[in-house]
């Protein structure tokens, strides 16, 4: 699945502490003093006093709560655009192959699958007896119906099937075959994929969720994806969790699936209770909530330390944080303007103000986790007033009597799209002083995550700040600069950039992806399509009043819930 812009990030704990006071009026007081010994090691640092576990929440005797924080309601696994939602279907949905915490490949709904020997033909076995959570059949019909539903030629969703290369699909979506030739029902429990060339990420994007044919084609028809979009809020699924309520702006309630193929969930009852930065640690500490995420640094482990309860679970993400170009803004166009607003943004300050020894300054679209991470770095555009400066020079952006800078009659004046989270919270004073000395009027605009994406869909903003959710493969972290998918975002394209990508998932030795991402890098860095900001580590912790609790990179919460219980 292609990446989405929002995940279950971390965030603050506190509404004011002395960071976010200093923030708010505009100063930055922390200084990177941060010991490396004295910073949390990644993994599980156990609760040290079970018995301050809240009152309130030893009564919940059968319901587990965690914090989420700006779902829309679009519970399908295909057609969200907030990665909230994401985390939504994530319990409601399994996949029909997961991944484990080192990010391989494993059994989900499909018990096997086989690959023929030319990399071209997937056989897919699923697991006897499946059933989604009402009770009907799961079979390899339902696997074909959902693949076949990603070649509409009205479906608009972030899953890009085409990379998968199915025989047969183009001409479905053209209208040229009534079938995706491409995939054939061998039996019940069987499903053949055949494929024209060789993919890195086919087998991630055959073996997502499933959809019921039954409940969500039963009235559908190529080109007519109406009536399935109306499910959106009344998902059928078949994880651990099955949907039950949403009540906007508070919770999404869910319970559990008698009829999940791993077995009936042992906690009867989760909710995802609606948090913020301003309420998720008090939430937390008063019990409403048994888990959430935080934002990594030494003040937000502390208080959790202090709470005594509190499982904290640390550990490096493979996603990135960026601010990403709208590149239908001619001042945006010009390769100089683009380097020099990376060059003049002190990102090593963000990182530290933000992160305080738990992150790290992005300069490629993949985290330093990845195989694909290149060692030896790109050009890492440090922080360099004087070089930012020359470059707009050469652009032809000329310092105004008012210290702005124009050109041909217009200041050179940028709006920031940025959503409410701590991250933002520092970007905005830094990012506002910082192009201001080099001559750029920065206007920032916060908005709620919803309402950024309808804006930013508009095209009415000039730069927008963002977060990727989880990257399982290099792929993920480039595919929104390839130029038809980012036709539809900022508009970005590059011929090469285009062909390396291509190359990158048409290959499937690691150690020959290698090279050709280490050239995409080099390439993306001298031509950016985005500033890249923070690469992070993950920060969430569980009250001991439940255990099971073990996000991983690759899964984060949802990947465990089917284990988690409450303490008797």
């Amino acid at each position: 699945m292609a990446k989405s812009l929002q995940h279950l990030h971390p965030r603050g704990l506190s509404q004011f502490t002395p960071l976010k006071i200093a923030l708010l009026c505009g100063s930055i007081l922390f200084s990177s003093g941060v010991m490396a010994d004295e910073l949390l090691k990644e993994g599980v640092t156990p609760a040290t006093d079970a018995s301050q576990i809240p009152a309130s929440a030893l009564l919940r005797k059968d319901t587990v709560v965690a914090g989420i924080q700006e779902p829309q309601g679009i519970f399908n696994p295909y057609f969200f655009v907030n990665g909230w939602d994401e985390n939504v279907t994530n319990v409601i949905f399994a996949r029909l192959i997961d991944w484990d915490s080192h990010g391989e490949s494993v059994p989900g709904l499909a018990e096997s699958w086989t690959i023929s020997p030319d990399g071209k033909t997937y056989t897919i076995k699923l697991r006897p007896g499946l059933k989604f959570s009402d009770g009907s059949p799961l079979i390899a019909e339902d696997v074909a119906f959902t693949l076949t539903v990603l070649y509409d030629p009205k479906y608009d969703g972030d899953t890009d099937i085409s990379l998968a290369h199915i025989v047969g699909g183009d001409d479905y979506k053209a209208g040229k075959a009534d079938s995706v030739s491409g995939l054939k029902v061998i039996d019940p429990q069987t499903l053949q994929v055949t494929t024209s060339e060789e993919g890195a990420t086919t087998l991630q994007k055959i073996g997502g969720p499933v959809l019921s044919k039954a409940y969500y084609g039963k009235d559908y028809r190529r080109g007519n994806l109406d009536t399935l979009r109306t499910l959106h809020g009344k998902p059928l699924g078949n994880g651990p969790y099955t949907y039950e309520k949403y009540i906007p702006g508070q919770e999404i309630r869910f319970h559990a699936n008698p009829n999940y193929y791993k077995g009936v969930p042992p906690t009867p009852r989760f909710i995802y209770r609606v948090t913020n930065p301003s309420t998720n640690f008090q939430l937390f500490q008063t019990g409403e909530t048994d888990y959430d995420a935080f934002t990594s640094r030494p003040d937000d482990i502390e208080q959790l330390k202090l709470l005594g309860f509190a499982n904290i679970n640390l550990y490096g993400s493979s996603d990135y944080s960026e601010i990403e170009f709208n590149f239908r803004r001619p001042a945006l166009q010009d390769v100089k303007v683009r380097q020099a607003l990376i060059y003049g943004l002190d990102r090593q300050k963000l990182i530290d103000v933000v992160y305080q020894g738990y992150g790290s300054v992005a300069n490629e679209p993949i985290a330093p986790i990845s195989w694909a991470y290149n060692a030896e770095g790109v050009n890492p555009y440090k922080y360099d007033v004087a070089q930012a400066k020359k470059l707009l020079d050469e652009a032809g952006w000329k310092v105004g009597a008012d210290g702005i800078r124009e050109k041909d009659g217009k200041h050179l004046e940028l709006t920031l799209l940025v959503s409410k989270k701590v991250l933002n919270d520092a970007l905005i004073p830094i990012a506002k002083e910082n192009y201001r000395q080099i001559g750029v009027l920065l206007k920032p605009q916060v908005l709620d995550f919803n309402a950024l994406m309808s804006q930013r869909k508009s095209g009415n903003y000039d730069l927008a700040s963002f977060s990727t959710s989880t990257l399982n493969d290099p792929h993920d972290g480039v595919w929104d600069f390839y130029s038809t998918e980012a036709a539809t975002r900022g508009g970005y394209s590059n011929a090469r950039v285009d062909k390396l990508i291509n190359q990158g998932n048409a290959e499937l030795d690691i150690e020959k992806r290698k090279p050709i991402y280490h050239e995409l890098y080099q390439v993306l860095a001298n031509d950016p399509p985005v500033i890249l900001l923070a690469n992070r580590k993950i920060l969430s912790a569980s009250s001991a009043r439940v255990t099971g609790f073990k996000p991983d990179i690759y899964n984060g919460l949802t990947g465990s819930l089917p284990d988690v219980k409450i303490v008797k």
